[in-house]
C-alpha cells in the first residue's frame, strides 16, 4: 500500500474533490441570502428561513440516491450531475414570481440541495477508496473544503448582493458553479478495486462488506443513525439565524456577517479535526465527545451574551463540522468500504429528519430557556446512543475472543 505522498492519482482526485467542496459548500450560506430574499420577495423573514431545512433535507435525498447512482454510472457522472443541478437550481432562483414561495423551495431547495447531496457523497467516496488506510484524513480534508466554504461566499456573496442585487447575484453564482463542474467533474473517479494503487487493501475487504439493505437490519445502524439525528439539531436550529442571534446578544449589526464566517471556519476545523482524532481514540469516542460537546453548548447559549455567545456559537458549530468528518467514516467501518456512499445515505436520513423536522418543532416552543434545554437534552439521548453503540461493539469483540 502505497503512502499517502505515493498515491498520485489518488491525490489528484482528492485536490479536485475538495475544490468542488468548495463551491458544493454554498448549502451553508444562505443565512447570508435570508435578508436580501426577503425585502426583494416581500416574504415574510421565516418562510424565507424555511428554504435551508428544505435544502438541508434534499442534501441528504442526494447522498442517498447518488450512492446509488455511482456504482451504477460512476462517480464523474454523479458529480457532473450534481453540480449542474446546484447551477441550475440557483438560477432558477433568479427568476421567481412573487408570491410563490414554494418555487423558491423547489428550486434552490429541492434542485439545488439534491445536486449538493449527490456531488458530495461521490466526492467523499472517492477521497475514502483512493485512501482506504488513512480514511479519516482523506474524509477530513474533503469535509473541511466543504464547511470552509462559508468563510469565502458569506462576505462574497454580501458584496455581489450590495453591487449588482440579488438576481445577478444568482445569475453570477450559477455560471460559476457551472464553469467549476464541467472544469472538475472528469477528476474525480473511483480506483478499480484490483489495480488502482489506492485501491482498498485485501484486509479491509475481507471485512463483511454490508449491502444498504443489510446495514438497516442491524441495531449499529439505528444507534448511528438516530445520535446524528439528535446530534445536529442543535445547528439546525441556529444555522439560518446566526446574525439575528448575534444582534439580540449583544453584537453590532457588522458583527453578524462575522459570526457567520466564524462559524465556517470552526465548521471546517471540526470536519478535519474530528476525523484525525479518531484516529488516536477510536472513532466512538471522538463522536461521543463532539455531541457531549454540543449538549453542553446548548446550555450555555441560554445565558452567553457577545463575544462569550460567539465563542459558544464557534464551539457548536465546530461540533457540527465534526459529525460530518466522522460519520461517513463511522460508517465505512462499521458497514465496510465497498458500499460506503448507499450506507452513507442510508445514515444521513436521520440528519434530513433533523433538518426537516425540528426547526418547526423546536420553533413551537416559545421561550429561548426551554428551547436550548430541549437542544440539550436531545444531544445527551445523541451521546448515550454513541455509547450504547461501543458497548455492542466490545460485546461483539468479547463474544468473538478478539
Amino acid at each position: 500500500m502505497p503512502s499517502v505522498r505515493e498515491n498520485k492519482q489518488g491525490l489528484k482526485v482528492l485536490l479536485t474533490g475538495s475544490v468542488m467542496q468548495l463551491f458544493l459548500g454554498v448549502l451553508y450560506v444562505w443565512s447570508v441570502f435570508v435578508g436580501p430574499v426577503s425585502g426583494f420577495y416581500g416574504w415574510n423573514v421565516d418562510n424565507v428561513k424555511l428554504t435551508s431545512s428544505f435544502m438541508l433535507c434534499f442534501f441528504v435525498v442526494g447522498i442517498l440516491v447518488g450512492g446509488k447512482l455511482q456504482l451504477k454510472a460512476g462517480a464523474q457522472k454523479v458529480v457532473l450531475l450534481g453540480g449542474l443541478m446546484l447551477a441550475g437550481g440557483m438560477l432558477a432562483a433568479a427568476y421567481l414570481p412573487a408570491g410563490q414561495i414554494w418555487l423558491l423551495y423547489t428550486a434552490y431547495g429541492v434542485v439545488g440541495g439534491f445536486g449538493v447531496g449527490a456531488g458530495y457523497n461521490a466526492v467523499i467516496t472517492a477521497a475514502q477508496k483512493w485512501f482506504p488506510q488513512n480514511r479519516g484524513l482523506a474524509t477530513g480534508i474533503s469535509v473541511c473544503a466543504f464547511g470552509f466554504s462559508t468563510v469565502i461566499f458569506a462576505p462574497l456573496i454580501e458584496a455581489l448582493i450590495g453591487r449588482y442585487g440579488l438576481k445577478n447575484t444568482f445569475i453570477i453564482l450559477a455560471a460559476a458553479f457551472f464553469a467549476v463542474t464541467l472544469a472538475l467533474f472528469s477528476f474525480i473517479r473511483l480506483p478499480e478495486d484490483s489495480a488502482a494503487p489506492g485501491a482498498p487493501s485485501a484486509a479491509l475487504l475481507a471485512k463483511r462488506q454490508f449491502t444498504m439493505s443489510e446495514a438497516v437490519r442491524t441495531k449499529e445502524f439505528y444507534y448511528i443513525t438516530l445520535s446524528l439525528m439528535l446530534a445536529t439539531a442543535a445547528f439546525f436550529i441556529l444555522n439560518p439565524s446566526f446574525k439575528s442571534l448575534a444582534a439580540d446578544r449583544g453584537l453590532e449589526a457588522s458583527a453578524g456577517t462575522a459570526v457567520v464566517m466564524l462559524t465556517g471556519v470552526a465548521n471546517a476545523l471540526g470536519r478535519l479535526g474530528t476525523p484525525l482524532l479518531s484516529d488516536k481514540i477510536g472513532r466512538e469516542n471522538a463522536a461521543f465527545t463532539v455531541i457531549a460537546v454540543t449538549a453542553a453548548c446548548s446550555l450555555l447559549l441560554i445565558f452567553a451574551q457577545g463575544f462569550a455567545f460567539m465563542a459558544v456559537i464557534a464551539v457548536t458549530a465546530f461540533c457540527y463540522g465534526g459529525f460530518s468528518g466522522i460519520y461517513p467514516v463511522l460508517t465505512a467501518d462499521y458497514f465496510g468500504i465497498q458500499n460506503v456512499g448507499s450506507n452513507y445515505g442510508a445514515v444521513m436520513l436521520g440528519f434530513a429528519v433533523s433538518a426537516l423536522t425540528f426547526p418547526m418543532v423546536i420553533g413551537l416552543i416559545e421561550d429561548i430557556t426551554a428551547k436550548f434545554i430541549v437542544l440539550g437534552l436531545l444531544a445527551a439521548v445523541g451521546a448515550v446512543l454513541v455509547l450504547l453503540l461501543l458497548a455492542a461493539k466490545k460485546k461483539g469483540h468479547a463474544e468473538k475472543g478478539c
